[in-house]
């Protein structure tokens, strides 16, 4: 018996579009709160690591967490999201170095004012950007502004932040889970990684990944998250 008066999905629908039954495991509810607290303890130890190791990872780890990422949903399903990788220590150099200059104006030029320089004093970051060039991997995710069909003609993507957000989400969440690190870094400007990367004028860079592992006793800021009550509100 379903609540729902009108069916799901609609019989002509179900006519154009294939629908498959749902892959969905119903779990009592002692083992959701189980779950729940073990899925919470885990990422409550994710941190950005900004000091990473040129130790080698194994590249279909990186795909794997692509694959991850892309399970994310998106506006009508268009997947807006291309992941770029390398691990290439030409390509690697080049986009440290456009990160850097760029960078070096924001701190040393007057792009960050005042207020944000306070804010980031405690973390201690500058403009050098070692890690860059340092971790095996770099993956720069980029939001498709719009599709391009194969008879190139331009394809309306929706929501596609939105779209990229969730993505870049589960990319970071998938990283922790299998036991690497990552930051999120967005140089500002980010024009210069369409460049270096060859990307094509629909892609528009989103946020930059340096993927690998923490160095050894890599330090990190002793912060703290905000309590549940400073970020749910219950309406009633």
């Amino acid at each position: 018996m379903t609540p729902y008066e009108h069916p799901y999905p609609a019989p002509e629908l179900a006519e154009r579009h294939p629908f498959v039954p749902l892959d969905f495991h119903h779990f009592s509810v002692d083992q959701m709160r189980l779950r729940a607290d073990d899925f919470h303890a885990e990422m409550g130890r994710r941190r950005s690591v900004r000091m990473l190791s040129d130790e080698s990872v194994p590249f279909d780890l990186v795909e794997r967490a692509i694959e991850t990422a892309s399970t994310a949903p998106s506006g009508a399903h268009h997947q807006p999201w291309r992941f770029v990788v390398t691990g290439d220590p030409y390509v690697k150099r080049q986009i440290r170095e456009a990160a850097e200059a760029e960078e070096r104006t924001n701190y040393e030029q007057g792009r960050i004012n005042p207020e944000w320089r306070r804010e980031l004093e405690p973390i201690g970051t500058d403009w050098h950007k070692e890690f860059l060039e340092i971790a095996p991997w770099i993956v720069v995710l980029f939001e498709e502004r719009y599709g391009v069909t194969d008879a190139g003609e331009r394809k309306h993507h929706y929501y596609v932040k939105e779209s990229c957000g969730i993505a870049a989400g589960m990319f970071i969440a998938a990283l922790h889970h299998m036991g690497l690190a990552t930051l999120t870094h967005t140089p500002s400007p980010m024009a210069f990684l369409s460049n270096v990367l060859g990307r094509p004028t629909n892609e528009r860079p989103f946020v930059l990944f340096p993927v690998g592992y923490p160095v050894e006793g890599c330090l990190v800021p002793d912060l703290r998250r905000k309590p549940l009550a400073e970020v749910m509100t219950v309406v009633e």
